[in-house]
């Protein structure tokens, strides 16, 4: 009798991760970590005043951090007041913020939302959500900023591109619209930390997790991340045996 075709044996089964925490439990160790990991996280944006801020967060848009602290070192040396800024003609304005990008649109939004300022208070930065959001050219994101750093309050979460696709990996949230994800992260962070985690976010996604090639074999928070292993990629070799 032939003896029996010998069999292949199984392949082993893939390292199995552990079970993620459930969402506001791993929201809570993430934020943990994250603190242990960035001590230090702070706005990146250089100012002394919070009219500084908020001329420099509307500056930001679709410009790095590092570009708009380049001008506004000079920007802020030359129109230190809202008077000073929706005196400045438009043409004058653009010029000197022409190098952070969409200069026409933040030129008018800054000289709109000065004038607004010196009408309506006198020239200083309000400190409320609702006052703030009624200025020209200022939305949300850009009030949050402001409250969360220059006055230290925690009125909501700034949700921008970095916030918003670590919270996607992360499986924070599946809303794409920013304040959908601003709404949803509210409810996992607490109230105290909401201007820090934007910090947070912001930190890893421009150390670790970063667009186009995260760091995932080496990130802090792996173990509590869905997309771990979508985005891990094998360590080039070095080409010593």
């Amino acid at each position: 009798m032939p003896n029996p075709p010998e069999r292949t044996p199984p392949a082993p089964s893939p390292k199995t991760r552990k079970a993620l925490p459930p969402l506001r439990e791993r929201a809570r160790q993430i934020l943990e970590t994250l603190k242990q990991t960035y001590p230090q996280a702070h706005c990146e944006l250089v100012f002394s005043n919070p009219l500084e801020l908020l001329v420099a967060t509307i500056l930001s848009a679709q410009c790095t951090d590092k570009r708009v602290n380049l001008v506004t070192e000079s920007l802020f040396a030359r129109y230190r007041s809202a008077a000073d800024y929706a005196r400045a003609s438009q043409e004058e304005l653009e010029e000197a913020v022409h190098s952070t990008g969409f200069y026409r649109n933040k030129a008018k939004n800054i000289r709109a939302m000065a004038a607004d300022l010196v009408e309506k208070h006198g020239g200083r930065v309000p400190d409320t959500m609702e006052a703030l959001v009624a200025l020209a050219g200022v939305g949300r994101k850009t009030a949050n900023v402001v409250l969360g750093n220059a006055f230290g309050k925690n009125e909501g979460i700034v949700v921008d591109t970095h916030v918003a696709r670590l919270s996607h990996r992360l499986g924070l949230t599946k809303a794409t619209a920013p304040e959908k994800i601003e709404a949803e992260l509210m409810k996992l962070v607490p109230r105290e930390d909401w201007a820090l985690f934007s910090h947070l976010l912001i930190w890893h996604g421009r150390r670790r997790c970063t667009a186009r090639n995260p760091d995932c074999p080496e990130c802090e928070v792996r173990e509590l991340c869905p997309s771990a292993d979508t985005f891990a990629r094998p360590r080039a070799s070095s080409g010593r045996k």
